[in-house]
Parts: structure tokens; C-alpha cells; sequence
């Protein structure tokens, strides 16, 4: 028992040693000292079921439905209906996007839209896209177009969607149609957006469509994700322009940080937390291998090796981390928990600006141009916006001066919009929304990103 106890203790002291939760003086740290290269390049983003208005893909029938429990599967019962109309007030956001002083926007594609029935393409909508691109140029904005942003169409869920490999088809062969008709013009595709947040928000969780807790599926989606990318990859190349486009994959890195640090099995089910979010993911493109081993939940293992040259750059999300602690009698096996001096975002998650830094260090093990394709924060009364956007801005200027390879940040989001199960509560928009009136506002806390950019790119 003593030898045990023993191993234990040094176990867990290893742990500690090895793997820091990274924490910086902010007292000592001056946030008006960044600065960035000069070719660095700033945007936004936003996602079409998010702003566009009228859609009629999965996440509009999620909408309607209930837990097992009986709540609505949205807060409060809301729905997306007209979001923020983008569809229609296209060209006035454009305006907005340009009085940032950005030079990209991050925008998806509804496929919904493009694709309403199998095999029938809706040519006003691919006009309708090939008007907002012509309009982001002429505004001298660059377009980078996501290919699937969480929503697909109703008639590819009823197919079973990414819940069988075999379904992948269907995207590949919209994506290389959406690539036909734009890629003379748009040189920054994303494939998939956040494929863990997909598979385990759907599958695991139940707060995503179609709503389920079976670990096994959503390990089961989540390789049929990352296979979806690889094959639009390998397909995109291989058409007209693709040689001279450039082609990525959006993963959001959410760091697992165990709530007790001399807790073995915090430390353990984090472990398996960051092995299934970030770590297996990361590996597969590295080596062409992915594993996912948590037994119990999930057990996994597809490889292919096209994976690991089917990156031309790496779109990382980033938000926060968690504090795990671990819980048997929980649902999800975990208790969510704070520290007494965390500052809260109206999200269940707090301000973590070490976070981005550590995000970027472990991507960076694939030796990839990094763009940060969203960062930001929900901030309804917009008191903590501008020191957030301040310090995780530092935070990715310090990676490039310590060598890492990151070109790019886009703010997220250009405009308050539905976000997801939270509904309209949860505002990330530089420029507040009225969803009754349409009118745009710009927010107070925006002027931080706008200032930064404007002392960066003036000469």
C-alpha cells in the first residue's frame, strides 16, 4: 500500500512538473506595446445559419424539438428565424466590415440554400454568393469561404448524415460545385468547422442536432468529419485553381485543465478530455493516424494517410479552457468549476488569454501557416470586450515573436447573431444588433480591435 502511494504521489508531482497550467502577470504586461508584422492579416466572421435569416437545414428543425427532460432544445424556446437578415443587408455589413479595417471575412456557405434537394442546385443562391464576393472585392476585402459551419440540409440528415462514411459523397460533390462556380476569386477555403464540437455537442451532449448521448457515434462522426476534410482536400486540389488556393480544416482548441492538481483522477479524465478534443485530432494530420481511447465512451482507430498532406494552413478557434473536475455521478462525468479570480464571459467559460498561447504552441507541431479564425467573447453589457480582445491579442503577438507561425486573427463575430442553443442571450458581435429594427451599432468594446489595427497597418 505504501508503494503505491508512493507511485501516486509521484505520479501526480510528474503531472504537475510537466504539464504547467500557463499563468502570466497581467500587471507587469503592457497591452499598448504589441505589435504585429506588417503582411499580418485581420478579419471577422460569422456563419450563414447564424446571420442570414430564413434557413431551413437541421439546426431550424433542432429548433422545434425538446429534450427527453422536456426543456425546449433552445433557450428560452428561441428560434433563428429572420436572424440578422445578411442575406438581404449583405451590402450594408460589407460597409461595416470595411470601417473595421479588416481585410478578410469569414463567411459559410448555406448549403441548404445551394443544395435544397439532392443533386438540384438552386442558381439563385450561387448567384446570390457570387454577389457577395464580387462585393467583399470591390470593397477590397479578401472572402474566405467556409464549406460546413455545423448546418447542412435536412435531406442529408435523413440520409443519416455524417453518421456513415459513406455520405461524405454528398459534401464532396457540393463542395467541388461551390469551388467550380467561386474559386477564381476566393483564395481561403475552410472545409469543416470545429468537427469535435460537431460530433460531441451532437452525439455525446445532446445540446447540438441531432441531440443524442451515444459515445461511441460521436467518436463514430467525428472520424467522418476529419475523413470529409481529407477528401475535400484531395478533390478541391484537383480541379481548376485548386494548385493555387489555399485549403484548411477549422478546429477549436478548448484546453481541459484538471480542477485539483493533486487529484489523480481530475488529472486522468482530463487527460482523456484532451486526448479526444485535441490531441488525437492534431495527431491525424500529423501522422495520418487517429485514435480515440476512452473506454467506455468512445474506441476508435481509422487512418489515412492523405491526411497528412491535406493542410495548406490551420484555422484554430479559440475561446478558453475548463477547469475539470471529476465526477462518476455526473452526466457528462465532469463537473465544470471557477476559480475565485476568474473573470467570467457570459459563457460558461472565463477569460483565459494563456490559453491561445499554449493553443497555438501545440498546433504548431504541424508546421502549418495558423490563421486564429475566431476568437472573441460574449459580453452583453460590453464591459470586458475590449480588455479581452487587448490581451489575447498579446498573447498571439507574443507567439510570433517567440517564432511561431501565425499570419492571421479574425475576430468573432462581426454582428450579435443566433448562437446556437443559447439563442440570441449571448452577444459576441463587434456591432450590436437590434433584432427587432435590424439597426447595427458599433460596440464601445470593439474600438479596442479597431485601434489595433488601425496602429498595425498604418505606415
Amino acid at each position: 500500500e505504501m508503494l503505491f502511494f508512493i507511485i501516486l504521489i509521484l505520479t501526480v508531482t510528474i503531472f504537475n512538473i510537466l504539464f504547467k497550467e500557463t499563468r502570466w502577470n497581467w500587471n507587469k504586461i503592457n497591452l499598448d506595446s504589441i505589435s504585429f508584422p506588417k503582411s499580418f492579416i485581420w478579419g471577422t466572421a460569422t456563419a450563414s445559419h447564424q446571420v442570414e435569416g430564413n434557413c431551413n437545414n437541421n439546426w431550424s428543425e433542432f429548433e422545434k424539438g425538446f429534450k427527453n427532460n422536456g426543456e425546449p432544445n433552445i433557450k428560452d424556446s428561441q428560434f433563428s428565424g429572420l436572424a440578422c437578415d445578411h442575406w438581404e443587408r449583405y451590402k450594408s455589413d460589407i460597409e461595416l466590415i470595411k470601417s473595421l479595417g479588416v481585410k478578410h471575412y469569414r463567411f459559410s456557405l448555406e448549403w441548404s440554400k445551394i443544395e435544397p434537394e439532392l443533386g438540384v442546385y438552386n442558381e439563385e443562391a450561387l448567384k446570390h454568393y457570387s454577389d457577395v464576393i464580387d462585393e467583399l472585392l470591390k470593397n477590397k476585402i479578401e472572402p474566405v469561404i467556409t464549406l460546413h459551419h455545423f448546418s447542412h440540409p435536412i435531406w442529408f440528415d435523413k440520409l443519416g448524415a455524417f453518421e456513415k462514411e459513406k455520405n461524405i459523397l454528398h459534401l464532396v460533390s457540393f463542395s467541388k460545385k461551390v469551388f467550380s462556380h467561386f474559386s477564381d476569386r476566393v483564395k481561403y477555403w475552410c472545409t469543416i468547422n470545429e468537427p469535435g464540437v460537431v460530433a460531441i455537442q451532437g452525439y455525446f451532449t445532446g445540446m447540438f442536432p441531432p441531440g443524442e448521448s451515444n459515445g461511441q457515434k460521436a467518436g463514430e462522426v467525428y472520424k467522418n468529419l476529419l475523413e470529409s476534410h481529407v477528401q475535400i482536400y484531395t478533390a478541391l486540389k484537383k480541379l481548376p485553381n485548386g494548385s493555387s488556393v489555399k485549403i484548411g480544416i477549422v478546429k477549436n482548441i478548448n484546453q481541459f485543465d484538471p480542477w485539483s492538481r493533486y487529484n489523480i483522477f481530475d488529472w486522468l479524465f482530463t487527460f482523456a478530455m484532451n486526448h479526444i478534443f485535441n490531441w488525437a485530432p492534431i495527431n491525424f494530420f500529423k501522422t495520418g493516424k487517429l485514435k480515440f481511447r476512452v473506454p467506455g465512451l468512445i474506441w476508435n482507430t481509422h487512418i489515412n494517410k492523405d491526411a497528412i498532406k491535406s493542410l495548406d494552413f490551420f484555422g484554430l478557434n479559440y475561446y478558453s479552457h475548463n477547469h475539470i473536475r471529476f465526477n462518476p455521478f455526473s452526466k457528462d462525468y465532469s463537473d465544470l468549476m471557477y476559480k475565485k479570480n476568474d473573470i467570467m464571459t457570459d459563457m460558461p467559460y472565463t477569460i483565459y488569454a494563456e490559453g491561445i498561447y499554449r493553443a497555438i504552441k501545440l498546433v504548431s507541431k504541424l508546421n502549418l501557416p495558423i490563421i486564429i479564425t475566431e476568437n472573441g467573447v460574449a459580453d452583453k453589457n460590453d464591459s470586458i470586450r475590449s480588455d479581452y480582445i487587448k490581451k489575447y491579442l498579446f498573447a498571439v503577438s507574443k507567439s510570433i515573436e517567440d517564432g511561431y507561425n501565425v499570419i492571421g486573427y479574425y475576430y468573432w463575430s462581426l454582428m450579435d447573431n443566433f448562437e446556437w442553443a443559447f439563442g440570441y442571450d449571448m452577444r459576441f458581435g463587434l456591432f450590436e444588433v437590434d433584432f427587432k429594427t435590424q439597426e447595427r451599432t458599433l460596440k464601445k468594446g470593439a474600438n479596442a480591435y479597431i485601434d489595433i489595427i488601425k496602429s498595425q497597418t498604418d505606415e
